[in-house]
């Protein structure tokens, strides 16, 4: 491969829901661009981007997957990325590092959940959009149905560029609507195709719509907005100069029709990429922060090296690989960097240009460009890395929270080192993948975007560390506090022959506001009490806080006032003030209206508006407490508040329910009052579980 300068880089993200054919869309660029022979095909796990064992197996992306060919005299890198919900976020990374997201949809099901969120992660990002309504030779397609729905969810700024004419099985035939064409592909799945000018009520059509596109593409430009109203057409150059600026202002949205499984239309539309598509210099600079803190503006053709990585991945037969984009300057082999996010220094021993797993050798990156680097030590996902004398931080990918949670439970004794190697290092690789060793629940609770990524993680868990893993219900921290006032006088007393144990402690509580913690006071009067003990009171208190009172849970959101007592000048000591402060408080708890307090979430729903009423019912019958409800074109979205324990598992619920098409997050909002009939059935449960007498 030659050697491109940023500004003939084409770095393109492949998104989309899932079963949009984005994988193989790819196929078809690399086919196209003679990097391989025929197609391959996702059934006989034969496609470059989906080359891992567990994609093949479940026939589907897993993982974003960079490629890269030539086409027009350009660079295309290329990162096809996931689908399916459990693995969408995977375009976060893409679209941080691309300058053009595809965002590719189903010619069939049209705008889906999948798609608006991939949309809106590509608009924060500043990407330039283009649309590809893919599948255009299934039964039943309908182009101008679906054309106008995609207009409802993205507005009047759609434009076609290529229009299908043979809609249907058999598709092979399009309308260009820059060039005026009639474009016939082959039917082998080469992408060959002839072309021919556009006659009759063809010709008006294509006229029609290139007017559309010509006023679309002038609009941002009153030189030419001016001269088409006045002549009623632009030339090649003017057309060519209005629509890199439109793109650039997001003033048109290209769209183009394409069968990925035929391989028809996609030249077409690497044609239009080539011309008019982003480069890195295009999109300007990138913002970073320098070691003091400060904001600093990258510029793409300037200064030293500095790269992010946006992808790890570890693969024990392939290797580990460190996805990156160089923003500025020149990165050679051999050359030393330094991780600022590490505080490492790693040395750049080889630098590949991959296609799924075939690995090609090069000498050097240029400004804007990506690759994959080996032998990586200390350097992870959204590290940055600097060459001498910069100090340079990019900002990392924001993923989003999780939301599903299991508990962890190993099968085998004595592999606790090699869990916590396993998950520390697949956490390092896919930040979206959470653990936590909670000491308080006493388990190990993994959190990721779905029950497939959670089995996905187990899995590789079992293949690269060799642990066997169960996964169950995580139990839920609940807390406990008190509605009302209560006071109690405590002596603690003990003889045991020689020196005793005597402390007398006169405590009140009251509740605080929620949220608010513990709060330790004191109002000692006179010498009845040394304050050299206070301490001891104190922890005491704090000791019975940890263990709970009622349910075995953290006791929170109270004031202690340590007012008054009484000791022994020979046997008052400080574990007979601890052990007098931990009953005085029991005591004053339990007499000051005690209760259960449960975590509630706030969650967001994005569905079809037909899935509504079953969601809505749902929800209440988890205790969720509606919030609101807005439209959002053909989707509803519902925000509300629900308990955490009666969120186990709802995103697979969800899908359930809604056939697949409904997304949710979630994310912890504050501590509620539980109800007494379930408190008193959580009490019990945890009485039970500590051997104590249950009470009728």
């Amino acid at each position: 491969m030659k050697d491109y300068a940023s500004g003939d880089l084409r770095n393109v993200a492949l998104v989309g829901h899932s079963k949009s054919g984005k994988t193989m869309l790819a196929e078809c660029m690399l086919a196209s661009s003679s990097v391989i022979n025929r197609l391959g095909s996702i059934e006989n796990g034969t496609t470059v981007s989906d080359y891992l064992d567990t994609e093949r197996a479940m026939q589907l992306s897993i993982n974003a997957s960079l490629l890269h060919t030539e086409w027009g005299g350009r660079k295309f890198n290329i990162i096809d990325t996931p689908g399916y919900l459990d693995f969408l976020a995977e375009a976060l990374g893409a679209l941080r590092v691309t300058d053009t997201a595809l965002v590719v949809l189903n010619a069939i099901e049209g705008v889906e959940v999948g798609t608006m969120k991939v949309w809106e992660w590509a608009r924060e990002s500043d990407q330039q959009c283009v649309l590809v309504l893919n599948g255009m030779d299934k039964e039943g397609v309908d182009f101008d149905a679906t054309l106008q729905n995609i207009r409802i969810a993205f507005g009047s700024k759609v434009a076609p560029i290529t229009v299908p004419l043979n809609a249907g099985p058999g598709f092979n035939r399009l309308l260009d609507v820059i060039t005026g064409e009639v474009v016939t592909y082959a039917t082998d799945g080469s992408g060959k195709s002839t072309a021919c000018p556009a006659e009759g009520a063809l010709a008006e059509r294509a006229n029609e719509l290139h007017g559309q596109l010509i006023e679309l593409a002038a609009e941002v430009d009153d030189t030419l907005i001016k001269k088409y109203f006045n002549e009623g057409d632009l030339s090649t150059e003017e057309l060519h100069a209005g629509l890199v600026k439109a793109l650039r202002e997001h003033s048109i949205i290209p769209l183009f029709a394409t069968s990925a499984t035929t391989d028809v239309g996609v030249t077409r539309m690497m044609d239009f990429l080539a011309l008019h598509g982003a480069s890195p210099m295009d999109r300007g600079s990138a913002h970073a922060r320098r070691g003091d803190g400060s904001p600093c503006e990258l510029i793409s053709n300037g200064g030293g090296p500095v790269l992010f990585v946006f992808k790890t991945l570890g693969e024990a037969h392939l290797g580990d690989l460190t996805f990156v984009k160089l923003y500025t300057g020149r990165l050679q082999s051999g050359q030393d960097v330094r991780n600022v996010s590490s505080k490492h220094t790693e040395r750049i021993s080889q630098i590949f240009l991959v296609n799924g797993q075939t690995r090609t050798g090069v000498d050097h990156l240029n400004a804007g460009d990506l690759g994959a680097l080996v032998k990586m030590k200390h350097t992870h996902t959204c590290d940055t890395l600097c060459g001498a004398n910069l100090e340079l931080t990019l900002p990392p990918i924001e993923f989003p929270h999780p939301n599903i949670h299991a508990a962890l439970k190993l099968k085998g004794k004595g592999d606790e080192e090699k869990i916590a190697q396993g998950l520390a290092a697949l956490h390092a690789e896919n930040p979206m993948f959470l653990y936590r060793v909670d000491p308080e629940l006493h388990q190990t609770v993994i959190s990721g975007q779905g029950e497939l990524h959670l089995r996905v993680v187990t899995s590789r868990l079992k293949e690269r560390y060799h642990v066997e893993v169960e996964l169950g219900e995580p139990k839920v921290a609940f807390r406990e506090t008190i509605r009302g006032r209560g006071e109690s006088k405590y002596r603690h007393k003990k003889q045991t022959g020689g020196a005793g144990q005597f402390a007398e402690v006169w405590m009140r509580i009251e509740p605080r506001g929620r949220d608010t913690g513990l709060e330790f006071v004191d109002s000692l009067v006179g010498m009845n009490v040394d304050r050299a003990f206070v301490p001891s009171v104190e922890k005491g208190v704090k000791s019975a806080c940890a263990e709970g009172v009622l349910a075995g849970y953290r006791v929170v959101d109270l004031r202690v006032d340590f007012y008054d007592g009484k000791m022994h000048p020979v046997d008052s000591k400080d574990v007979a003030f601890q052990v007098a402060g931990k009953h005085a408080f029991r005591e004053a708890f339990l007499a000051a209206k005690p209760c259960l307090i449960e975590p509630i979430f706030r969650i967001e729903i994005r569905l079809p508006d037909a899935f509504m009423g079953a969601v809505m019912g749902d929800l209440n019958s988890r205790r969720g407490k509606i919030l609101g409800i807005e439209n959002a074109g053909a989707f509803t979205i519902i925000r509300a508040m629900v308990p955490a324990r009666d969120l186990y598992k709802y995103s697979t619920h969800l899908r359930s329910i809604s056939e697949g098409r409904g997304v949710h997050t979630e994310e912890f909002d504050h501590y509620s009052e539980m109800p007494h009939e379930l408190e008193q059935k959580m009490i019990a449960e945890a009485r039970r579980e500590r051997g104590q007498p249950v009470e009728d």
